[in-house]
C-alpha cells in the first residue's frame, strides 16, 4: 500500500517560520560573537537572547510598508527587544542572513533527501537479491536481445542510487557554507571572528571569499544534483511503465483494493505513479536550468537570481522529496511476474541463443561473415514461419555437418546467462 504523502519535514525546512527562525538564530549568534570580543555589553546580550523574537503576521505587515523583507524582520525583532536592538545586525548586510539562512535550508534538505535515497537503496537491494536468478528478456532498441535477470536490473538501479547518494553528499558540502562579511564581502565593518563564530555554531563552513552574496555556482550544483537524482527516478519509472504494458506485463505497480484505473474502462490498471514521477522529474530538470542561469551576476551582485531561486530551490527540494516518497512506495509494493518474464523469453522461439550458435560455428572454422549470414538467414526463417529456431538449425545441412544434435542442444542453455550473476552482484556489494 502507498501511504498518502505529507510534507512534515521538507515542508518545515522551507516554511516561512523556519526561514525566519534561521535568520533570528544568525542574528543572535552574531551578537554573541560581538559580546565575546567585548564589543557588546553582556547585559545587552542577555536581553537580546531572552527577548529576540518575531511574529510572522507583523513582519508581513511591516513589509507591506517598507518593501524589504529583511528590514521588516529586523524592525519586528527590534519591537520585541527594545533599546538593545541597536546591536542587532551590526556591521552586517541583508544577504548575510539571507544566504547563510538559505545554506541551512539547503543543507537540511540534503539530509532529508539522503535519508529517502538510503531507504530506496535498501528496498532495491532486497529486490536484487531476491530476483538474482529470475530470468527476463534483455531488450535493446525495445527489441529482444539476450536474457538477463531481474536481479541484475535491480543491481544496476541500486548502483545508480548509490551514485545519487554520493552526489547529494557532495552537494551538501558545497551548499553548507555561510558568510557574515558585510555589504561587498570585505569584512570592513565586522570582525572575521564573528563570521567564524556564527558559522561554527551553525555547522557551516565559512566562505573563503564572498561578495555581497554567496556565489550561485553552489546553488546550481545543488539543483543539478537534484535533477540527476530525479532523472534516475524518471528512468526507473519509465522502465516500470514499459514493463507494465499489456503485451509485456512483467512488473506492475501496486494496485490497492478499491483503486480504479479508468472512469470508462473497469479493466484498466495504469502505471499512474510512475507516470507522475516521470512528469515531475521534468520540472526539477527545468528548474536546474534556472539555477545555471543564476550563476552569472553583475559585479558583486545583482537581484536577478533572487526571484527565480525563491521558486526553484524550495520547489525542487519538495518535488524531489515527493517523488522519492512515491517511488519508494512503488518499489515496496512492486509486483514481479516471473512467469510472464519466462513466457516473453519464449515468444521468439529460441532466437535469443543466436550469438551462441554464431560463436560455435566460428569455433568450428567458419569465417565470421559466413557464420553470421548462415545464422541470420535461419533466424529470419524462424521469425517469418514461427518455427522454433533449434528445429531449423537441426534441419540445416551446413550447420548439421559441423554441429551434432547434442552440441546444438547444449547451446540452448540459460545457465550461460546466469553464470556470472554472483560475480556482478559481488561487485555491487549485493552478495
Amino acid at each position: 500500500m502507498i501511504e498518502r504523502y505529507t510534507l512534515p519535514e521538507m515542508g518545515r525546512v522551507w516554511s516561512e517560520q523556519a526561514k525566519l527562525e534561521n535568520w533570528l538564530k544568525i542574528e543572535v549568534l552574531a551578537c554573541e560573537g560581538w559580546a565575546e570580543l567585548g564589543l557588546l555589553p553582556r547585559e545587552s546580550l542577555k536581553n537580546i537572547q531572552a527577548r529576540a523574537s518575531f511574529d510572522i503576521d507583523r513582519v508581513q505587515e511591516i513589509e507591506e510598508e517598507v518593501r524589504h523583507d529583511v528590514i521588516a524582520f529586523l524592525t519586528n525583532v527590534a519591537e520585541h527587544v527594545g533599546e538593545d536592538s541597536k546591536y542587532i545586525h551590526m556591521g552586517m548586510t541583508s544577504s548575510d542572513i539571507l544566504d547563510t539562512g538559505l545554506a541551512m535550508q539547503l543543507r537540511d534538505s540534503c539530509d532529508l533527501i539522503q535519508v529517502r535515497l538510503e531507504k530506496l537503496a535498501g528496498i532495491i537491494a532486497n529486490e536484487a537479491r531476491k530476483h538474482k536468478y529470475t530470468l527476463m528478456m534483455g531488450r535493446t532498441h525495445g527489441v529482444h536481445a539476450e536474457p538477463i535477470t531481474f536481479g541484475l536490473k535491480m543491481a544496476q538501479w541500486f548502483t545508480e542510487i548509490e551514485r545519487s547518494i554520493v552526489r547529494i553528499k557532495r552537494a551538501r558540502e558545497t551548499v553548507a557554507c555561510g558568510k557574515i562579511s558585510g555589504a561587498v564581502g570585505t569584512l570592513a565593518h565586522i570582525d572575521p571572528r564573528i563570521e567564524q563564530y556564527v558559522c561554527d555554531h551553525l555547522g557551516l563552513e565559512v566562505c573563503k571569499v564572498s561578495t555581497q552574496i554567496i556565489q550561485r555556482d553552489r546553488h546550481a550544483e545543488y539543483l543539478t544534483s537534484l535533477a540527476l537524482v530525479a532523472g534516475s527516478l524518471e528512468k526507473m519509472s519509465t522502465e516500470i511503465r514499459n514493463l507494465q504494458r499489456t503485451e509485456i506485463r512483467e512488473v506492475e505497480e501496486p494496485f490497492r483494493a478499491g483503486q480504479k484505473g479508468s472512469s470508462a474502462m473497469p479493466h484498466k490498471r495504469n502505471p499512474m505513479m510512475s507516470e507522475r514521477v516521470t512528469g515531475l522529474a521534468r520540472i526539477i530538470r527545468s528548474n536546474a536550468m534556472a539555477g545555471l542561469e543564476n550563476v552569472a551576476l553583475w559585479h558583486e551582485r545583482d537581484l536577478t537570481h533572487s526571484s527565480a531561486e525563491r521558486i526553484v530551490l524550495p520547489d525542487s527540494s519538495i518535488l524531489l522529496d515527493y517523488i522519492l516518497d512515491r517511488f519508494i512506495g512503488i518499489m515496496e509494493g512492486l509486483q514481479v511476474n516471473a512467469d510472464r518474464m519466462k513466457a516473453n523469453i519464449d515468444t521468439t522461439l529460441g532466437l535469443v541463443f543466436s550469438q551462441q550458435v554464431l560463436l560455435a560455428l566460428i569455433d568450428k572454422g567458419f569465417l565470421r561473415e559466413e557464420a553470421y549470414r548462415l545464422v541470420q538467414n535461419t533466424a529470419m526463417e524462424s521469425w517469418h514461419t514461427q518455427a522454433p529456431f533449434k528445429e531449423l538449425l537441426l534441419k540445416n545441412q551446413q550447420i548439421s555437418q559441423v554441429l551434432s544434435p547434442d552440441e546444438i542442444e547444449s547451446l540452448f542453455d540459460y545457465a550461460l546467462h546466469t553464470k556470472n550473476v554472483d560475480l556482478i552482484m559481488a561487485r555491487c556489494g549485493l552478495e
